[in-house]
């Protein structure tokens, strides 16, 4: 996650069925809008500025695919799933359900054959840990990236240090800067926060900075197991500035948003929805929409999968505030 062994294939299929259970439970018809509806728009809607497409909704709640994805995903699951079904956004957020990046693309290949498994994710990159695996033992998925993102680092704002280069910020997690005062910052030691290795900011933190070169084991209490604690650490660590961590740009600008940090520039080029859709910033990274290969035509995933590649799929993108981008 002896003497009864239960395999984790049987596990999570109950989990799922569970999961499943639960979402048409709390998204129940009489949440649900149809197209013609008379009744007011959501409130997404009704604050949309006037370049959004709207939405035209074409599955009822009760078909909307098992979706699973990271935890940075969780509005725009949310949001998607109200655009295509017509349901109330507040609604929506109610019934989304998530197990982390690695866990997301393992329920998809190992385990969504299965009725009442997930159909549909929207998701960071997988581990490299979990795409072996899901090469030896589960189904062919296809993906397609649907948007970006960034990987970004927090500090405490009463750090006076306020941008970093790549090259300084790989020496700070070799253990080779150990002292803010070699940045141009005060007389500290650098605590520096990771996150578990199949974490999908730890995944992009290898693959976008680090690249294979030296990174130095963290103890447990610089690993939080979840983003909000990595956020809440830095801010509150031992009541000074000498903490720094990372994670995706979206879920520290809008979902876990944390009084007393700030977001560093890297190689001089600060974060933001203008950076990173230029790509400016050096450090984006695309996330995706992924269904198993041998989804049918015209079921809800299919369908669900291959909106997100029109203008409607990618205006719903947007207004949750990300950055779209053409599969």
């Amino acid at each position: 996650m002896k003497q009864y062994k239960i395999s984790r294939r049987s596990f999570l299929l109950g989990l799922g069925a569970v999961s499943s259970a639960a979402l048409l439970a709390a998204c129940g018809s009489s949440d649900r809008r149809t197209p013609d509806s008379s009744e007011p728009a959501s409130s997404a809607a009704s604050s949309a500025a006037a370049s959004e497409i709207a939405a035209e909704p074409f599955l009822s709640a009760d078909e909307f695919p098992v979706t699973d994805g990271s935890t940075a995903c969780i509005p725009l699951i949310a949001q998607i799933m109200a655009d295509t079904t017509g349901m109330d956004l507040e609604t929506a957020q109610t019934c989304v359900q998530t197990h982390t990046t690695a866990g997301a693309w393992e329920n998809l290949s190992l385990y969504g054959d299965y009725d009442g498994g997930t159909k549909l994710i929207i998701a960071y990159e997988a581990p490299e840990s979990v795409k072996a695996e899901m090469a030896s033992q589960g189904g062919p998925v296809e993906q397609k990236p649907i948007g970006r993102d960034a990987l970004v680092f927090i500090v405490n704002e009463d750090n006076p240090v306020k941008s970093l280069t790549q090259q300084q910020l790989r020496d700070i997690y070799s253990g080779k800067i150990t002292n803010w005062k070699d940045v141009g910052g005060n007389d500290h030691e650098i605590v520096a926060f990771q996150r578990g290795e199949n974490s999908g900011s730890q995944t992009l933190f290898q693959k976008l900075l680090i690249q294979g070169g030296e990174l130095m084991d963290a103890p447990s209490e610089l690993t939080p197991t979840e983003m909000g604690y990595l956020v809440d650490s830095i801010a509150e660590y031992n009541n000074t500035a000498n903490a720094i961590g990372f994670s995706v740009y979206y879920y520290i600008d809008q979902m876990y948003s944390k009084p007393g940090l700030r977001l560093l520039a890297v190689d001089g080029v600060t974060p933001s929805n203008e950076t990173i859709a230029s790509q400016s910033y050096p450090l984006c990274n695309e996330f995706y929409a992924a269904v198993r290969q041998d989804s049918a035509a015209g079921t809800p995933e299919r369908q669900v999968y291959d909106w997100l590649s029109t203008d409607a799929g990618r205006s719903c993108i947007e207004k949750s505030g990300y950055v779209a981008v053409t599969g």
